[in-house]
């Protein structure tokens, strides 16, 4: 097969694995739920500060109302459940005490660091690209032990574009900043919205799936990823 050929974007279809021989030049890693492991603390505190103004909610319901969304999409979902705007500096103390949390108990998922460490080691750049702030990616893989593993460069957020997840810009954003070909890329999610955002933007999506449901991530279009350990060779590293 000649190189214009080798070079084809192959069509996808949900749960079906891209063609794997395109030469890999970036792997894209959301980080919450996925290199630390902070969807428990973050939804727990969610749940609380909702509960606390008059919504009551449950770990499990703020995990699946709202897990993966922008703050202000948060925000405005709260509000039409709760039927009234939220009280005004709400979202700053939800920030505090979530920030908080984190620094008591926030702790890396399992293999990440050694996976980031193999997947560099071949020759293939690795970047972050969160729904959530800059600044709270930068507290997390701190705090987790992971920022050294990546370039203050490497290193981005939903709000820096236009449209957050399921949408393609951001991951488009993070390719372009890291020169490299959207087909030429990885990306790892553990939520419907990245995996959807991650097939929009053309690129191969795994799902990591060890704190979330398969068949949702698989029907976004995701090759399911159980453990971080294997992720190095599911992407055809040694």
């Amino acid at each position: 097969m000649g190189e214009d050929a080798s070079r084809r974007r192959v069509a996808r279809r949900p749960g079906r694995a891209r063609n794997t021989a395109t030469p890999l030049e970036l792997v894209i890693f959301d980080c919450d739920g996925v290199l630390v492991d902070s969807e428990v603390i973050s939804n727990r505190v969610l749940a609380e500060a909702l509960s606390a103004e008059g919504l009551p909610t449950t770990l499990a319901e703020a995990r699946r109302n709202y897990q993966g969304l922008l703050l202000d999409d948060i925000v405005r979902r709260a509000e039409t459940r709760l039927g009234r705007a939220l009280p005004a500096g709400w979202l700053d103390r939800y920030e505090t005490d979530r920030a908080a949390a984190f620094r008591q108990a926030l702790a890396p998922v399992s293999g990440a660091a050694a996976a980031i460490a193999r997947i560099r080691a071949a020759g293939v750049a690795t970047c972050v690209a969160s729904q959530g702030k800059l600044a709270k990616t930068q507290l997390s893989l701190e705090l987790t032990g992971l920022r050294e593993l990546f370039a203050p460069s490497a290193l981005f957020s939903a709000h820096c574009v236009a449209r957050g997840k399921p949408a393609p810009d951001l991951f488009l954003h993070a390719a372009s900043s890291m020169r490299a070909e959207p087909s030429r890329c990885a990306v790892v999610e553990d939520t419907p919205s990245g995996i959807a955002a991650a097939v929009a933007a053309g690129m191969r999506a795994l799902g990591y799936s060890a704190d979330g449901d398969e068949h949702l991530l698989r029907d976004a279009g995701a090759e399911i990823v159980r453990s971080l350990d294997e992720l190095p060779a599911r992407l055809g590293i040694a």
